[in-house]
């Protein structure tokens, strides 16, 4: 007889990466699931949290899982402020529903310590499932206040769920015990990215041709919001030193936010080819990826992960990264999946470029290895190691 396994899950807020992770797990006949979000996102709050527009995601976060929305008390509600989420409420919950297991999504939200606390007061086994790694800048006076703090919280935790390399060194850092790790990598759902891209390819000299692209061209894409840690200007500084020794170099630039009238005047000014998409939502983004040839993510270190360099390789495109980008050391193989560079060197970013062009049968050999190993990153991944979790810490089975 199967054992059933209650688990909580506490979320900011929905989130498009984590429903399909979510929509997997309901239907797990190990898991009993119920997800409480802390916050009710709107379009004008999505545009304020960077994406620079107001909108609705395209895709349902909110099918095929029991979910809940707490009331949220805060007097200025959020997602990018510790006191953003305010849900006292959870506490009521967690000591009523009497969970296997409750998973919080990390500790920089006050509703997560509100659960945390909580689950330590009714010995209610905590999960935790984080991004954070150590190469993220932080000041020297920082550091040394985080690390009594963080070596006196983190080691009791019940599990980590790890989504990748550097997660999994941050936490040993601060004191978790790696028997309590199971892999839950971050993922998307590589299937429809997969299976999207190729229909959108199928009609690429059109798609191409709307962006204004020639046909032989190689584009070369970006993927995000438009602000200052995810340093997009990089990539245009790129494009703009390769311009007069590739003139078939373009740049296509997905997402929206406060910089993009500064790098629409910066391309206008210096005559880059690159064009501006805009935002592009889950069931249009695919088309970028059909029309583009390689990502390029030259993010800071506060990129914990980067998930669209997984959509990116679901779609079958090689990934240029800066090396400290999250992901990097778990998807992005020199030479094999992609290439990575130093952070805040576009001239290396562009020198890396220009080999590709100069040998463009290496784009598509990249972006080949790079479908098959984002294969290992995948929702069901993710559902393997949180079952694996919860059988290792279920009271039942102590």
């Amino acid at each position: 007889m199967t054992t059933k396994y209650k688990l909580g899950i506490l979320s900011t807020h929905p989130i498009q990466y984590f429903a399909p992770w979510y929509q997997a797990l309901a239907v797990q006949p190990e898991v009993d699931l119920q997800v409480y979000f802390a916050h009710r996102q709107t379009p004008e709050g999505q545009a304020s949290a960077g994406f620079g527009v107001p909108f609705d995601w395209d895709k349902p976060l909110l099918e095929g899982y029991q979910h809940e929305f707490l009331k949220n008390r805060s007097r200025r509600p959020g997602t990018d402020d510790f006191f953003g989420c305010d849900t006292p409420e959870v506490a009521e919950i967690i000591a009523r529903e009497r969970f296997d297991a409750f998973l919080v999504s990390g500790w920089h939200s006050l509703s997560y310590w509100q659960a945390i606390r909580a689950c330590w007061k009714t010995k209610t086994p905590v999960l935790v499932r984080g991004d954070s790694q150590l190469v993220t800048t932080r000041s020297w006076l920082k550091r040394v206040v985080k690390y009594p703090l963080y070596r006196w919280f983190i080691p009791r935790f019940d599990g980590y769920l790890i989504v990748g390399r550097r997660a999994k060194e941050y936490l040993l850092h601060y004191g978790a015990s790696e028997r309590k790790t199971f892999p839950v990598p971050h993922a998307v759902d590589n299937g429809y990215f997969a299976r999207t891209a190729a229909e959108f390819k199928q009609d690429r000299a059109r798609w191409r041709s709307e962006w204004g692209f020639p046909q032989e061209g190689k584009v070369f894409l970006f993927v995000g919001k438009l602000v200052a840690r995810k340093r997009p200007m990089d990539f245009l500084h790129a494009l703009r030193q390769l311009k007069a020794v590739f003139p078939g170099v373009y740049g296509l630039v997905v997402g929206d936010g406060p910089l993009r009238s500064q790098m629409e005047s910066y391309v206008q000014s210096e005559r880059v080819p690159v064009r501006f998409a805009g935002f592009l939502n889950q069931s249009v983004i695919p088309k970028a990826y059909a029309v583009a040839d390689a990502l390029v993510l030259p993010s800071d270190g506060s990129e914990t992960w980067g998930l669209v360099v997984n959509e990116a390789m679901a779609a079958g495109l090689p990934t240029l990264v800066s090396h400290e980008v999250g992901c990097g050391p778990d998807l992005v193989i020199s030479g094999y999946t992609g290439e990575v560079f130093q952070c805040g060197d576009w001239k290396s970013l562009a020198s890396v470029v220009s080999r590709w062009i100069v040998h463009p049968e290496v784009l598509d050999a990249m972006g080949k290895a790079a479908r098959q190993k984002v294969e290992a990153f995948s929702i069901e991944k993710a559902v393997e190691g949180t079952i694996q979790a919860l059988k290792s810490i279920h009271r039942k089975d102590i």
